[in-house]
């Protein structure tokens, strides 16, 4: 089964940085590849956002939110992506998880991102 499996979240200061990781298990390069991968977040009470994208030839958009702030990367001989947030905010408090672009794969469980102010 193709499974994203988030890890890195973790409580931080403002003003502080975190790197979360992704790394999609049980799916081959071949398909993975050529996807855009994406970070979503989703905060109490509040629907589930789409925070970054990253395309196969390493393409990068940002939501207004987060841009100049957060950078998306990835490795596809790890099926990876990855999420450097520095600056962080409280507002950034969530639980962030990866998909690609059309939420294709299954949902994993996360991984939480808790910004003390």
């Amino acid at each position: 089964q193709v499974q994203p499996v988030e890890s890195g979240g973790g409580l931080v200061q403002a003003g502080g940085s975190l790197r979360v990781a992704c790394r999609v298990r049980g799916i081959i390069t071949s398909v993975f590849n050529p996807k855009t991968m994406a970070w979503y977040r989703q905060a109490p009470g509040k629907q589930r956002e789409l925070v970054a994208t990253i395309t196969r030839t390493s393409s990068t958009n940002y939501a207004d939110s987060v841009k100049g702030r957060f950078t998306i990367s990835r490795d596809n001989s790890r099926k990876s992506v990855f999420l450097q947030m520095n600056s962080l905010k409280p507002e950034d408090t969530a639980v962030y998880y990866c998909n690609d672009d059309i939420q294709q794969l299954s949902w994993g469980q996360g991984t939480q991102v808790t910004v003390s102010s």
